[in-house]
């Protein structure tokens, strides 16, 4: 009766319609084909049964769908919950086999065929069956192997008739229509591929939280019905529920009853152990969180948390840390964690009056339980082991191939959301599907399939990654490297419609890549060169270029999408530009103080206006959208971190302000150089000018004083051209030099450029001009040095040589600026350079002599424990060098490496000869992902992401 009583409860508010996971196979259209079902039909729809014997969580979610087709038709199903059909034309049904004796009347007559049903976990077929009963001509069946699988059965269909899983958490509208036909056949998403595949609410302080107490009161069972339904209508069937100050079976008494009736497979944290919330030690615990001086304290503490399990579906955390997700002290052994995990083992079994093994149970090898595991200490075989990443999406263990399948399998613990070391993210989206899909393809592929959960931190802003993360648990097969892109134009027309999903896909991958390449915390003024390969104004254009194409899509936008829209991608989008803008302003408030310049004021101003331009951004979000509905969900601290922890609140950071004289001085800047002149005694010279970077180099005239001076240029050929000649400088001006390469002699000339300014003052810049007699431009293929690098993006190879079963893979827009490049299988053995896979690259080079080659990686660790992956590199025909990724790898090595979300590993090679050579990438170990090549002839500057690409032209091009 507890059941029954729970489900009229909560069926006493019918939730809003919402929907199923991405597909890109539509069986359910307004157009009626042959043979089609009409589920609505002029804007009536068919009606509804469900046995009443059926589980309360399945009648529940047909609920959904009757709310659904209402969303969409504005007419709502007559629904009847009862023993009997009732006779109607149409008809649409519900059932779980076994538990509707409707389904399993239709099973044995020989009308609906379930072989491929019977016996699987999560299956589903949605039917049409002509003369189902008597007094119905047709109906649609929705048959479940169990409970979850016609859950996911149902939402399936919601999801084809066009509402998506974020209806309610992101407020995406549903498009209405009169007529919705189903197609004949069996439709069906067979067996997940992972068997759980959850997301963990953690760090949910500040915003979460306060939205949750604002919105429900709390993280009771109204907000949980939410995320439980949110969580099915994406395939998910697992939760680690919220924990910071938070106890989801004490806050709220029926949480649990909820979760089981919904179908979520409950459990608890890595750290927090038989189903108790860490917080509830701080409120019922007793004595030490320390098992060898409180033992009886802490076996009672864990046997209140199985008892109150009471047989809800739940994944058991088994094992230790010190309190609060800290590691155990150091005179814990391994001794005393198996004797913790053995008594633990012990309540499960007493308690449940079952062996231990009938409980699923993990043990999370997260941090230094890790280490614990590769010293030696074993589980039970039954429990599974839960391998983590390294907190910033790099997976650090992974089963080895070939070795003795562990009979309760492996799982993965993954992160997009953290708080620690190097810094807390918790602010934006910054993981990019294609680094999640590689890593995940690497667990997938090594069989660590059991379990898959992610941090997801308040759910929100992690819609798109939460959605694709458990699609690809769900069928990573479906979804290839190649298929990524279709994926988030998928995912944006589901939510805004076709017209504008390509536009809409393009501005998600970016802002995703950009906000990747360093997560918006770890952002400071000094991040990007402002002087070197105009990076930081390259970053910031880019940028605001995308915030510009958010704005004109937006607009473009019927007005009931603008508050999905904002969420989804206009407020992630603008507040990563002016984040990025802010701090690269701090940069030049500084670096112009030091040069005196008369816009340092203005750097400064402006950084303001940007600091309060991102508050407004946030009020916008909390106050304006969808009603205020979302206030507090974007409260999250972002600007002026001094450490790993959040700030406690966003801080304008320092500026400089100068008092500037009256009179007008004049300076002179460079590209590439920081100082000034005539303050800097030594000569100011440019970076080179070659014809294979036909933009030209720039330098800037600026003012020290307040009055406007004249100035003039006068270059040293007449070829050498420069954009303004002469003029008036108010505060500063940025002059272009360029050279016409139909005129500049062969060879390198140094031509003086002369900038005349106020009281005849001058300044000489040296123009430094290589025009080589080879390669001529477009007289090449390959890579051409230019200012003493070659710069390489891993997918502009000239050839790739496969061995075999092994071959090179390209993942699009894995990387920091372009795609990368790694083998497949990822399972593949260690191959011996020389007679393995590689890729080439030709490359033109203007000397003989020392070059160091710097290879981008991405920042995969050693999942293997072994001693390092590795790669080989050579020039021509020498023998290749094998190099170790992790050699000598330092805590430090990985803060830098994570931060900077890259691998930037060296190697030193001596050339005999100037001219063309081939640059050889070799496959050593599999999981070695390539981004980027950068070869250092001696020119090489500071940057954060390396010099843009060299001049490229592709084989067939260059013939």
């Amino acid at each position: 009766m507890l059941w029954k009583s729970l489900l009229v409860f909560l069926l006493t508010v019918v939730a809003a319609p919402s929907a199923f996971a991405l597909d890109d196979v539509s069986y359910i259209s307004g157009v009626k084909k042959n043979n089609s079902f009409p589920l609505a039909e002029a804007g009536k729809p068919a009606q509804f049964f469900i046995n009443d014997s059926d589980f309360p969580g399945v009648i529940r979610a047909f609920r959904d769908l009757q709310a659904d087709v209402k969303r969409v038709t504005q007419t709502e199903p007559v629904f009847t919950v009862g023993k009997k059909a009732p006779k109607s034309r149409t008809l649409v049904l519900a059932g779980t086999l076994g538990k509707s004796p409707l389904i399993d009347q239709l099973v044995k007559s020989k009308k609906l065929d379930v072989q491929d049903l019977k016996g699987k976990w999560e299956n589903f077929v949605v039917q049409v069956v002509k003369k189902p009963m008597k007094g119905v001509d047709e109906a649609l069946v929705i048959v479940g192997s169990d409970k979850r699988g016609t859950i996911y059965g149902i939402y399936d269909v919601s999801a084809q008739i066009g509402v998506t899983p974020w209806y309610w958490w992101a407020d995406v509208p549903v498009r209405q229509q009169q007529n919705l036909y189903v197609a004949e056949g069996r439709h069906t998403k067979g067996t997940p591929a992972v068997k759980y595949r959850g997301i963990f609410i953690n760090d949910e302080a500040p915003a979460l939280s306060n939205w949750s107490k604002e919105q429900f009161g709390g993280f009771n069972h109204k907000f949980y019905e939410k995320v439980f339904e949110l969580i099915l209508r994406m395939k998910g069937n697992y939760l680690w529920p919220a924990m910071w100050g938070s106890a989801f079976n004490d806050d709220d008494k029926i949480n649990p009853q909820v979760a089981d009736m919904y179908g979520v497979v409950m459990g608890t944290s890595h750290h927090e152990p038989l189903m108790r919330a860490h917080d509830e030690w701080r409120r019922y615990g007793s004595g030490p969180w320390n098992y060898n001086t409180n033992p009886e304290k802490l076996r009672e503490f864990w046997k209140g948390g199985i008892e109150r399990m009471n047989g809800y579906e739940s994944i058991v955390s088994v094992g230790m840390r010190g309190d609060g997700d800290e590691p155990m002290s150091e005179e814990s052994n391994i001794g005393l964690l198996e004797r913790i995990v053995a008594d633990q083992r012990k309540i499960i079994s007493d308690v449940t009056g079952k062996d231990a093994s009938q409980q699923p149970q993990l043990w999370a090898l997260y941090k230094e339980v890790q280490d614990y595991y590769d010293k030696g200490m074993r589980v039970p075989d039954d429990v599974t082991l839960l391998l983590a990443d390294d907190n910033w999406g790099n997976i650090r263990k992974l089963p080895k191939v070939g070795e003795k399948q562990h009979a309760g399998g492996y799982g993965i613990y993954y992160h997009f959301d953290y708080v620690g070391g190097p810094r807390n993210y918790k602010w934006l989206n910054t993981n990019p599907l294609p680094r999640i899909w590689e890593q995940m393809h690497l667990a997938y592929q090594h069989k660590a399939d059991r379990i898959w959960i992610v941090n997801v931190g308040d759910i929100k802003p992690m819609e798109f990654p939460t959605e694709f993360f458990l699609d690809y648990a769900w069928n990573p097969e479906k979804w290839p490297a190649s298929r990524l892109e279709e994926y988030t134009r998928l995912w944006a027309e589901r939510q805004f419609g076709a017209e504008h999903a390509p536009a809409i896909a393009d501005l998600l991958a970016k802002y995703t890549k950009y906000n990747g390449r360093r997560k918006p915390e770890l952002i400071s003024p000094n991040t990007y060169s402002l002087t070197n390969y105009q990076e930081a104004e390259t970053i910031v254009a880019d940028y605001n270029r995308l915030a510009e194409e958010a704005v004109r899509v937006g607009k473009a936008l019927p007005a009931q999408y603008q508050d999905a829209y904002y969420q989804l991608v206009l407020f992630p989008v603008q507040a990563s530009a002016n984040l990025n803008e802010l701090h690269v302003t701090v940069g030049r408030n500084r670096l112009y103080a030091q040069q005196g310049r008369a816009t340092t004021n203005d750097m400064a101003a402006k950084v303001k206006t940007l600091f309060d331009r991102d508050a407004e951004l946030t009020r916008i979000y909390h106050q304006d959208i969808a009603g205020g509905k979302w206030n507090h969900m974007m409260s999250q601290t972002h600007i002026s971190y001094t450490y790993w922890q959040q700030p406690e609140k966003d801080v304008l950071p320092e500026v400089k302000q100068l008092n500037l004289p009256t009179a007008a001085e004049m300076g002179v800047a460079i590209e590439g150089a920081t100082q000034w002149w005539p303050q800097e005694k030594a000569e100011a010279v440019l970076p080179a000018f070659t014809p294979f970077e036909p933009k030209g180099h720039y330098l800037e005239i600026f003012n020290r004083g307040q009055e406007p001076f004249n100035y003039s240029v006068k270059t040293g050929a007449p070829w050498l051209k420069v954009s303004q000649e002469t003029g008036t400088v108010t505060q500063e001006q940025r002059l272009w030099l360029s050279v016409d390469w139909s005129k500049a002699p062969a060879g390198t000339q140094r031509i003086p450029v002369t900038i005349t300014g106020p009281k005849g003052k001058k300044v000489v810049v040296q123009a430094v001009v290589q025009n080589p007699a080879a390669p001529k431009p477009n007289q090449f293929t390959g890579f051409v040095e230019s200012n003493g690098y070659v710069s390489i993006e891993a997918q502009h190879y000239t050839q790739a040589v496969n061995n075999g079963s092994i071959q090179w893979l390209l993942v699009p827009d894995l990387g920091r600026t372009a795609s990368a490049m790694t083998t497949t299988p990822v399972t593949a053995p260690s191959q011996i350079p020389g007679n393995s896979p590689h890729l080439q690259y030709k490359v033109h080079l203007q000397n003989s002599g020392e070059v160091k080659v710097q290879v981008y990686l991405s920042p995969t660790l050693n999942f293997h424990n072994t001693q390092g992956l590795r790669y080989a590199i050579s020039f021509d025909d020498e023998a290749p060098q094998i190099i170790n990724m992790h050699a000598n790898h330092t805590e430090g090595e990985w803060n830098r490496n994570a931060g900077n979300n890259i691998d930037i590993v060296v190697s030193t090679h001596q050339l005999t000869k100037p001219g063309e050579h081939v640059l050889k990438f070799w496959m050593v170990d599999s999981g070695v992902v390539l981004q980027k090549i950068v070869i250092d002839t001696g020119g090489l500057k500071p940057s954060y992401l390396g010099p843009p690409e060299s001049a490229y032209q592709p084989e067939q091009a260059g013939k």
